[in-house]
């Protein structure tokens, strides 16, 4: 959930908070969930209603910067070019990838936290490696 909400958000203090808002949130609503979906499901869309709280609270999109996280053991050319792919990806094409390719979370979880069809789910998140394809195609040139 933090990594969800660094990615969002762009910095690891910023995703601490935010995750403990969170959890906060969770706690106190806790007995108004209604287990229409998940518990999982619902945390994260609190989790996701957060993050996008902060990002209007600094007066940004979920294109957040992320020039705050530690350097990395791998190609860091790579490493910022793939930063920027996901940053240039629309909301729901990067918030479907991150929730899938680093949360983990199946299509069906996916769907449930986005209220959306399973199916679209699935082509958000097809068009956002399209979409990181063709950027990183384009950087390597």
């Amino acid at each position: 959930m933090k990594s969800l909400a660094f990615h969002l958000l762009g910095s690891h203090a910023d995703a601490e908070d935010t995750v403990q808002e969170a959890f906060l949130k969770v706690h106190k609503a806790f007995n108004s969930f209604e287990g229409q979906s998940s518990l999982a499901t619902w945390i994260y869309r609190i989790l996701i209603n957060c993050c996008y709280d902060a990002l209007r609270k600094r007066g940004q999109r979920a294109e957040a910067s992320y020039s705050h996280e530690r350097p990395s053991r791998s190609d860091p050319a790579l490493k910022i070019a793939l930063k920027s792919a996901l940053a240039a990806l629309n909301d729901r094409q990067r918030l479907v990838f991150l929730m899938f390719e680093v949360e983990g979370l199946k299509h069906s979880e996916i769907a449930a936290v986005l209220q959306v069809p399973e199916g679209t789910s699935r082509s958000w998140l097809f068009e956002a490696k399209r979409e990181l394809k063709r950027l990183l195609t384009e950087s390597a040139v």
